[in-house]
């Protein structure tokens, strides 16, 4: 990777990682979302994430403050507004992480990898999802590149 592109992607995680409320509102406001109390609750987990949540993972973090509905309408505004990518790494769970852009485009996206032993899904946020020609008239919004296998601490 070259130099410019990592120091990006550590700019991204840290701001990410150090969001105060007022900037997960603004985040929130600039992808048309108003913040509320729950959103603002779930994005901040969305923001602690070091890898793709389920339902279920948000459900645990959120202990009672959140019942599993309202969490998951949160995540499908989130999905509908761009906020946040959808994966189906093959778990039967769907997965959620934010977008790393200010606008939802494939450019942004990047190669996953689910660990078929221990489960886990990781991101290779440097690893770009290859350009896919399409036939004339179909436009792709979103593309879900999942790599499968045994990751480094389950292979021995």
């Amino acid at each position: 990777m070259n130099r410019k592109r990592r120091n990006i992607l550590i700019t991204f995680a840290v701001k990410f990682t150090m969001m105060s409320n007022t900037e997960i509102e603004r985040t929130l406001e600039s992808k048309g979302v108003r913040p509320t109390a729950n959103r603002i609750l779930v994005m901040k987990e969305l923001v602690k994430a070091t890898h793709p949540v389920s339902l279920a993972d948000l459900e645990a973090r959120l202990g009672f403050s959140m019942d599993r509905a309202s969490i998951f309408r949160v995540l499908e505004l989130f999905a509908e507004k761009d906020v946040v990518h959808v994966i189906e790494d093959g778990s039967r769970s769907i997965k959620y992480e934010l977008c790393q852009g200010t606008h939802h485009s494939i450019a942004d996206q990047h190669v996953h990898f689910f660990c078929e032993r221990c489960k886990e899904t990781y991101c290779f946020e440097t690893v770009k999802v290859p350009e896919v020609e399409m036939p004339a008239g179909f436009r792709p919004r979103t593309i879900n590149y999942m790599v499968k296998g045994i990751c480094p601490k389950c292979a021995d």
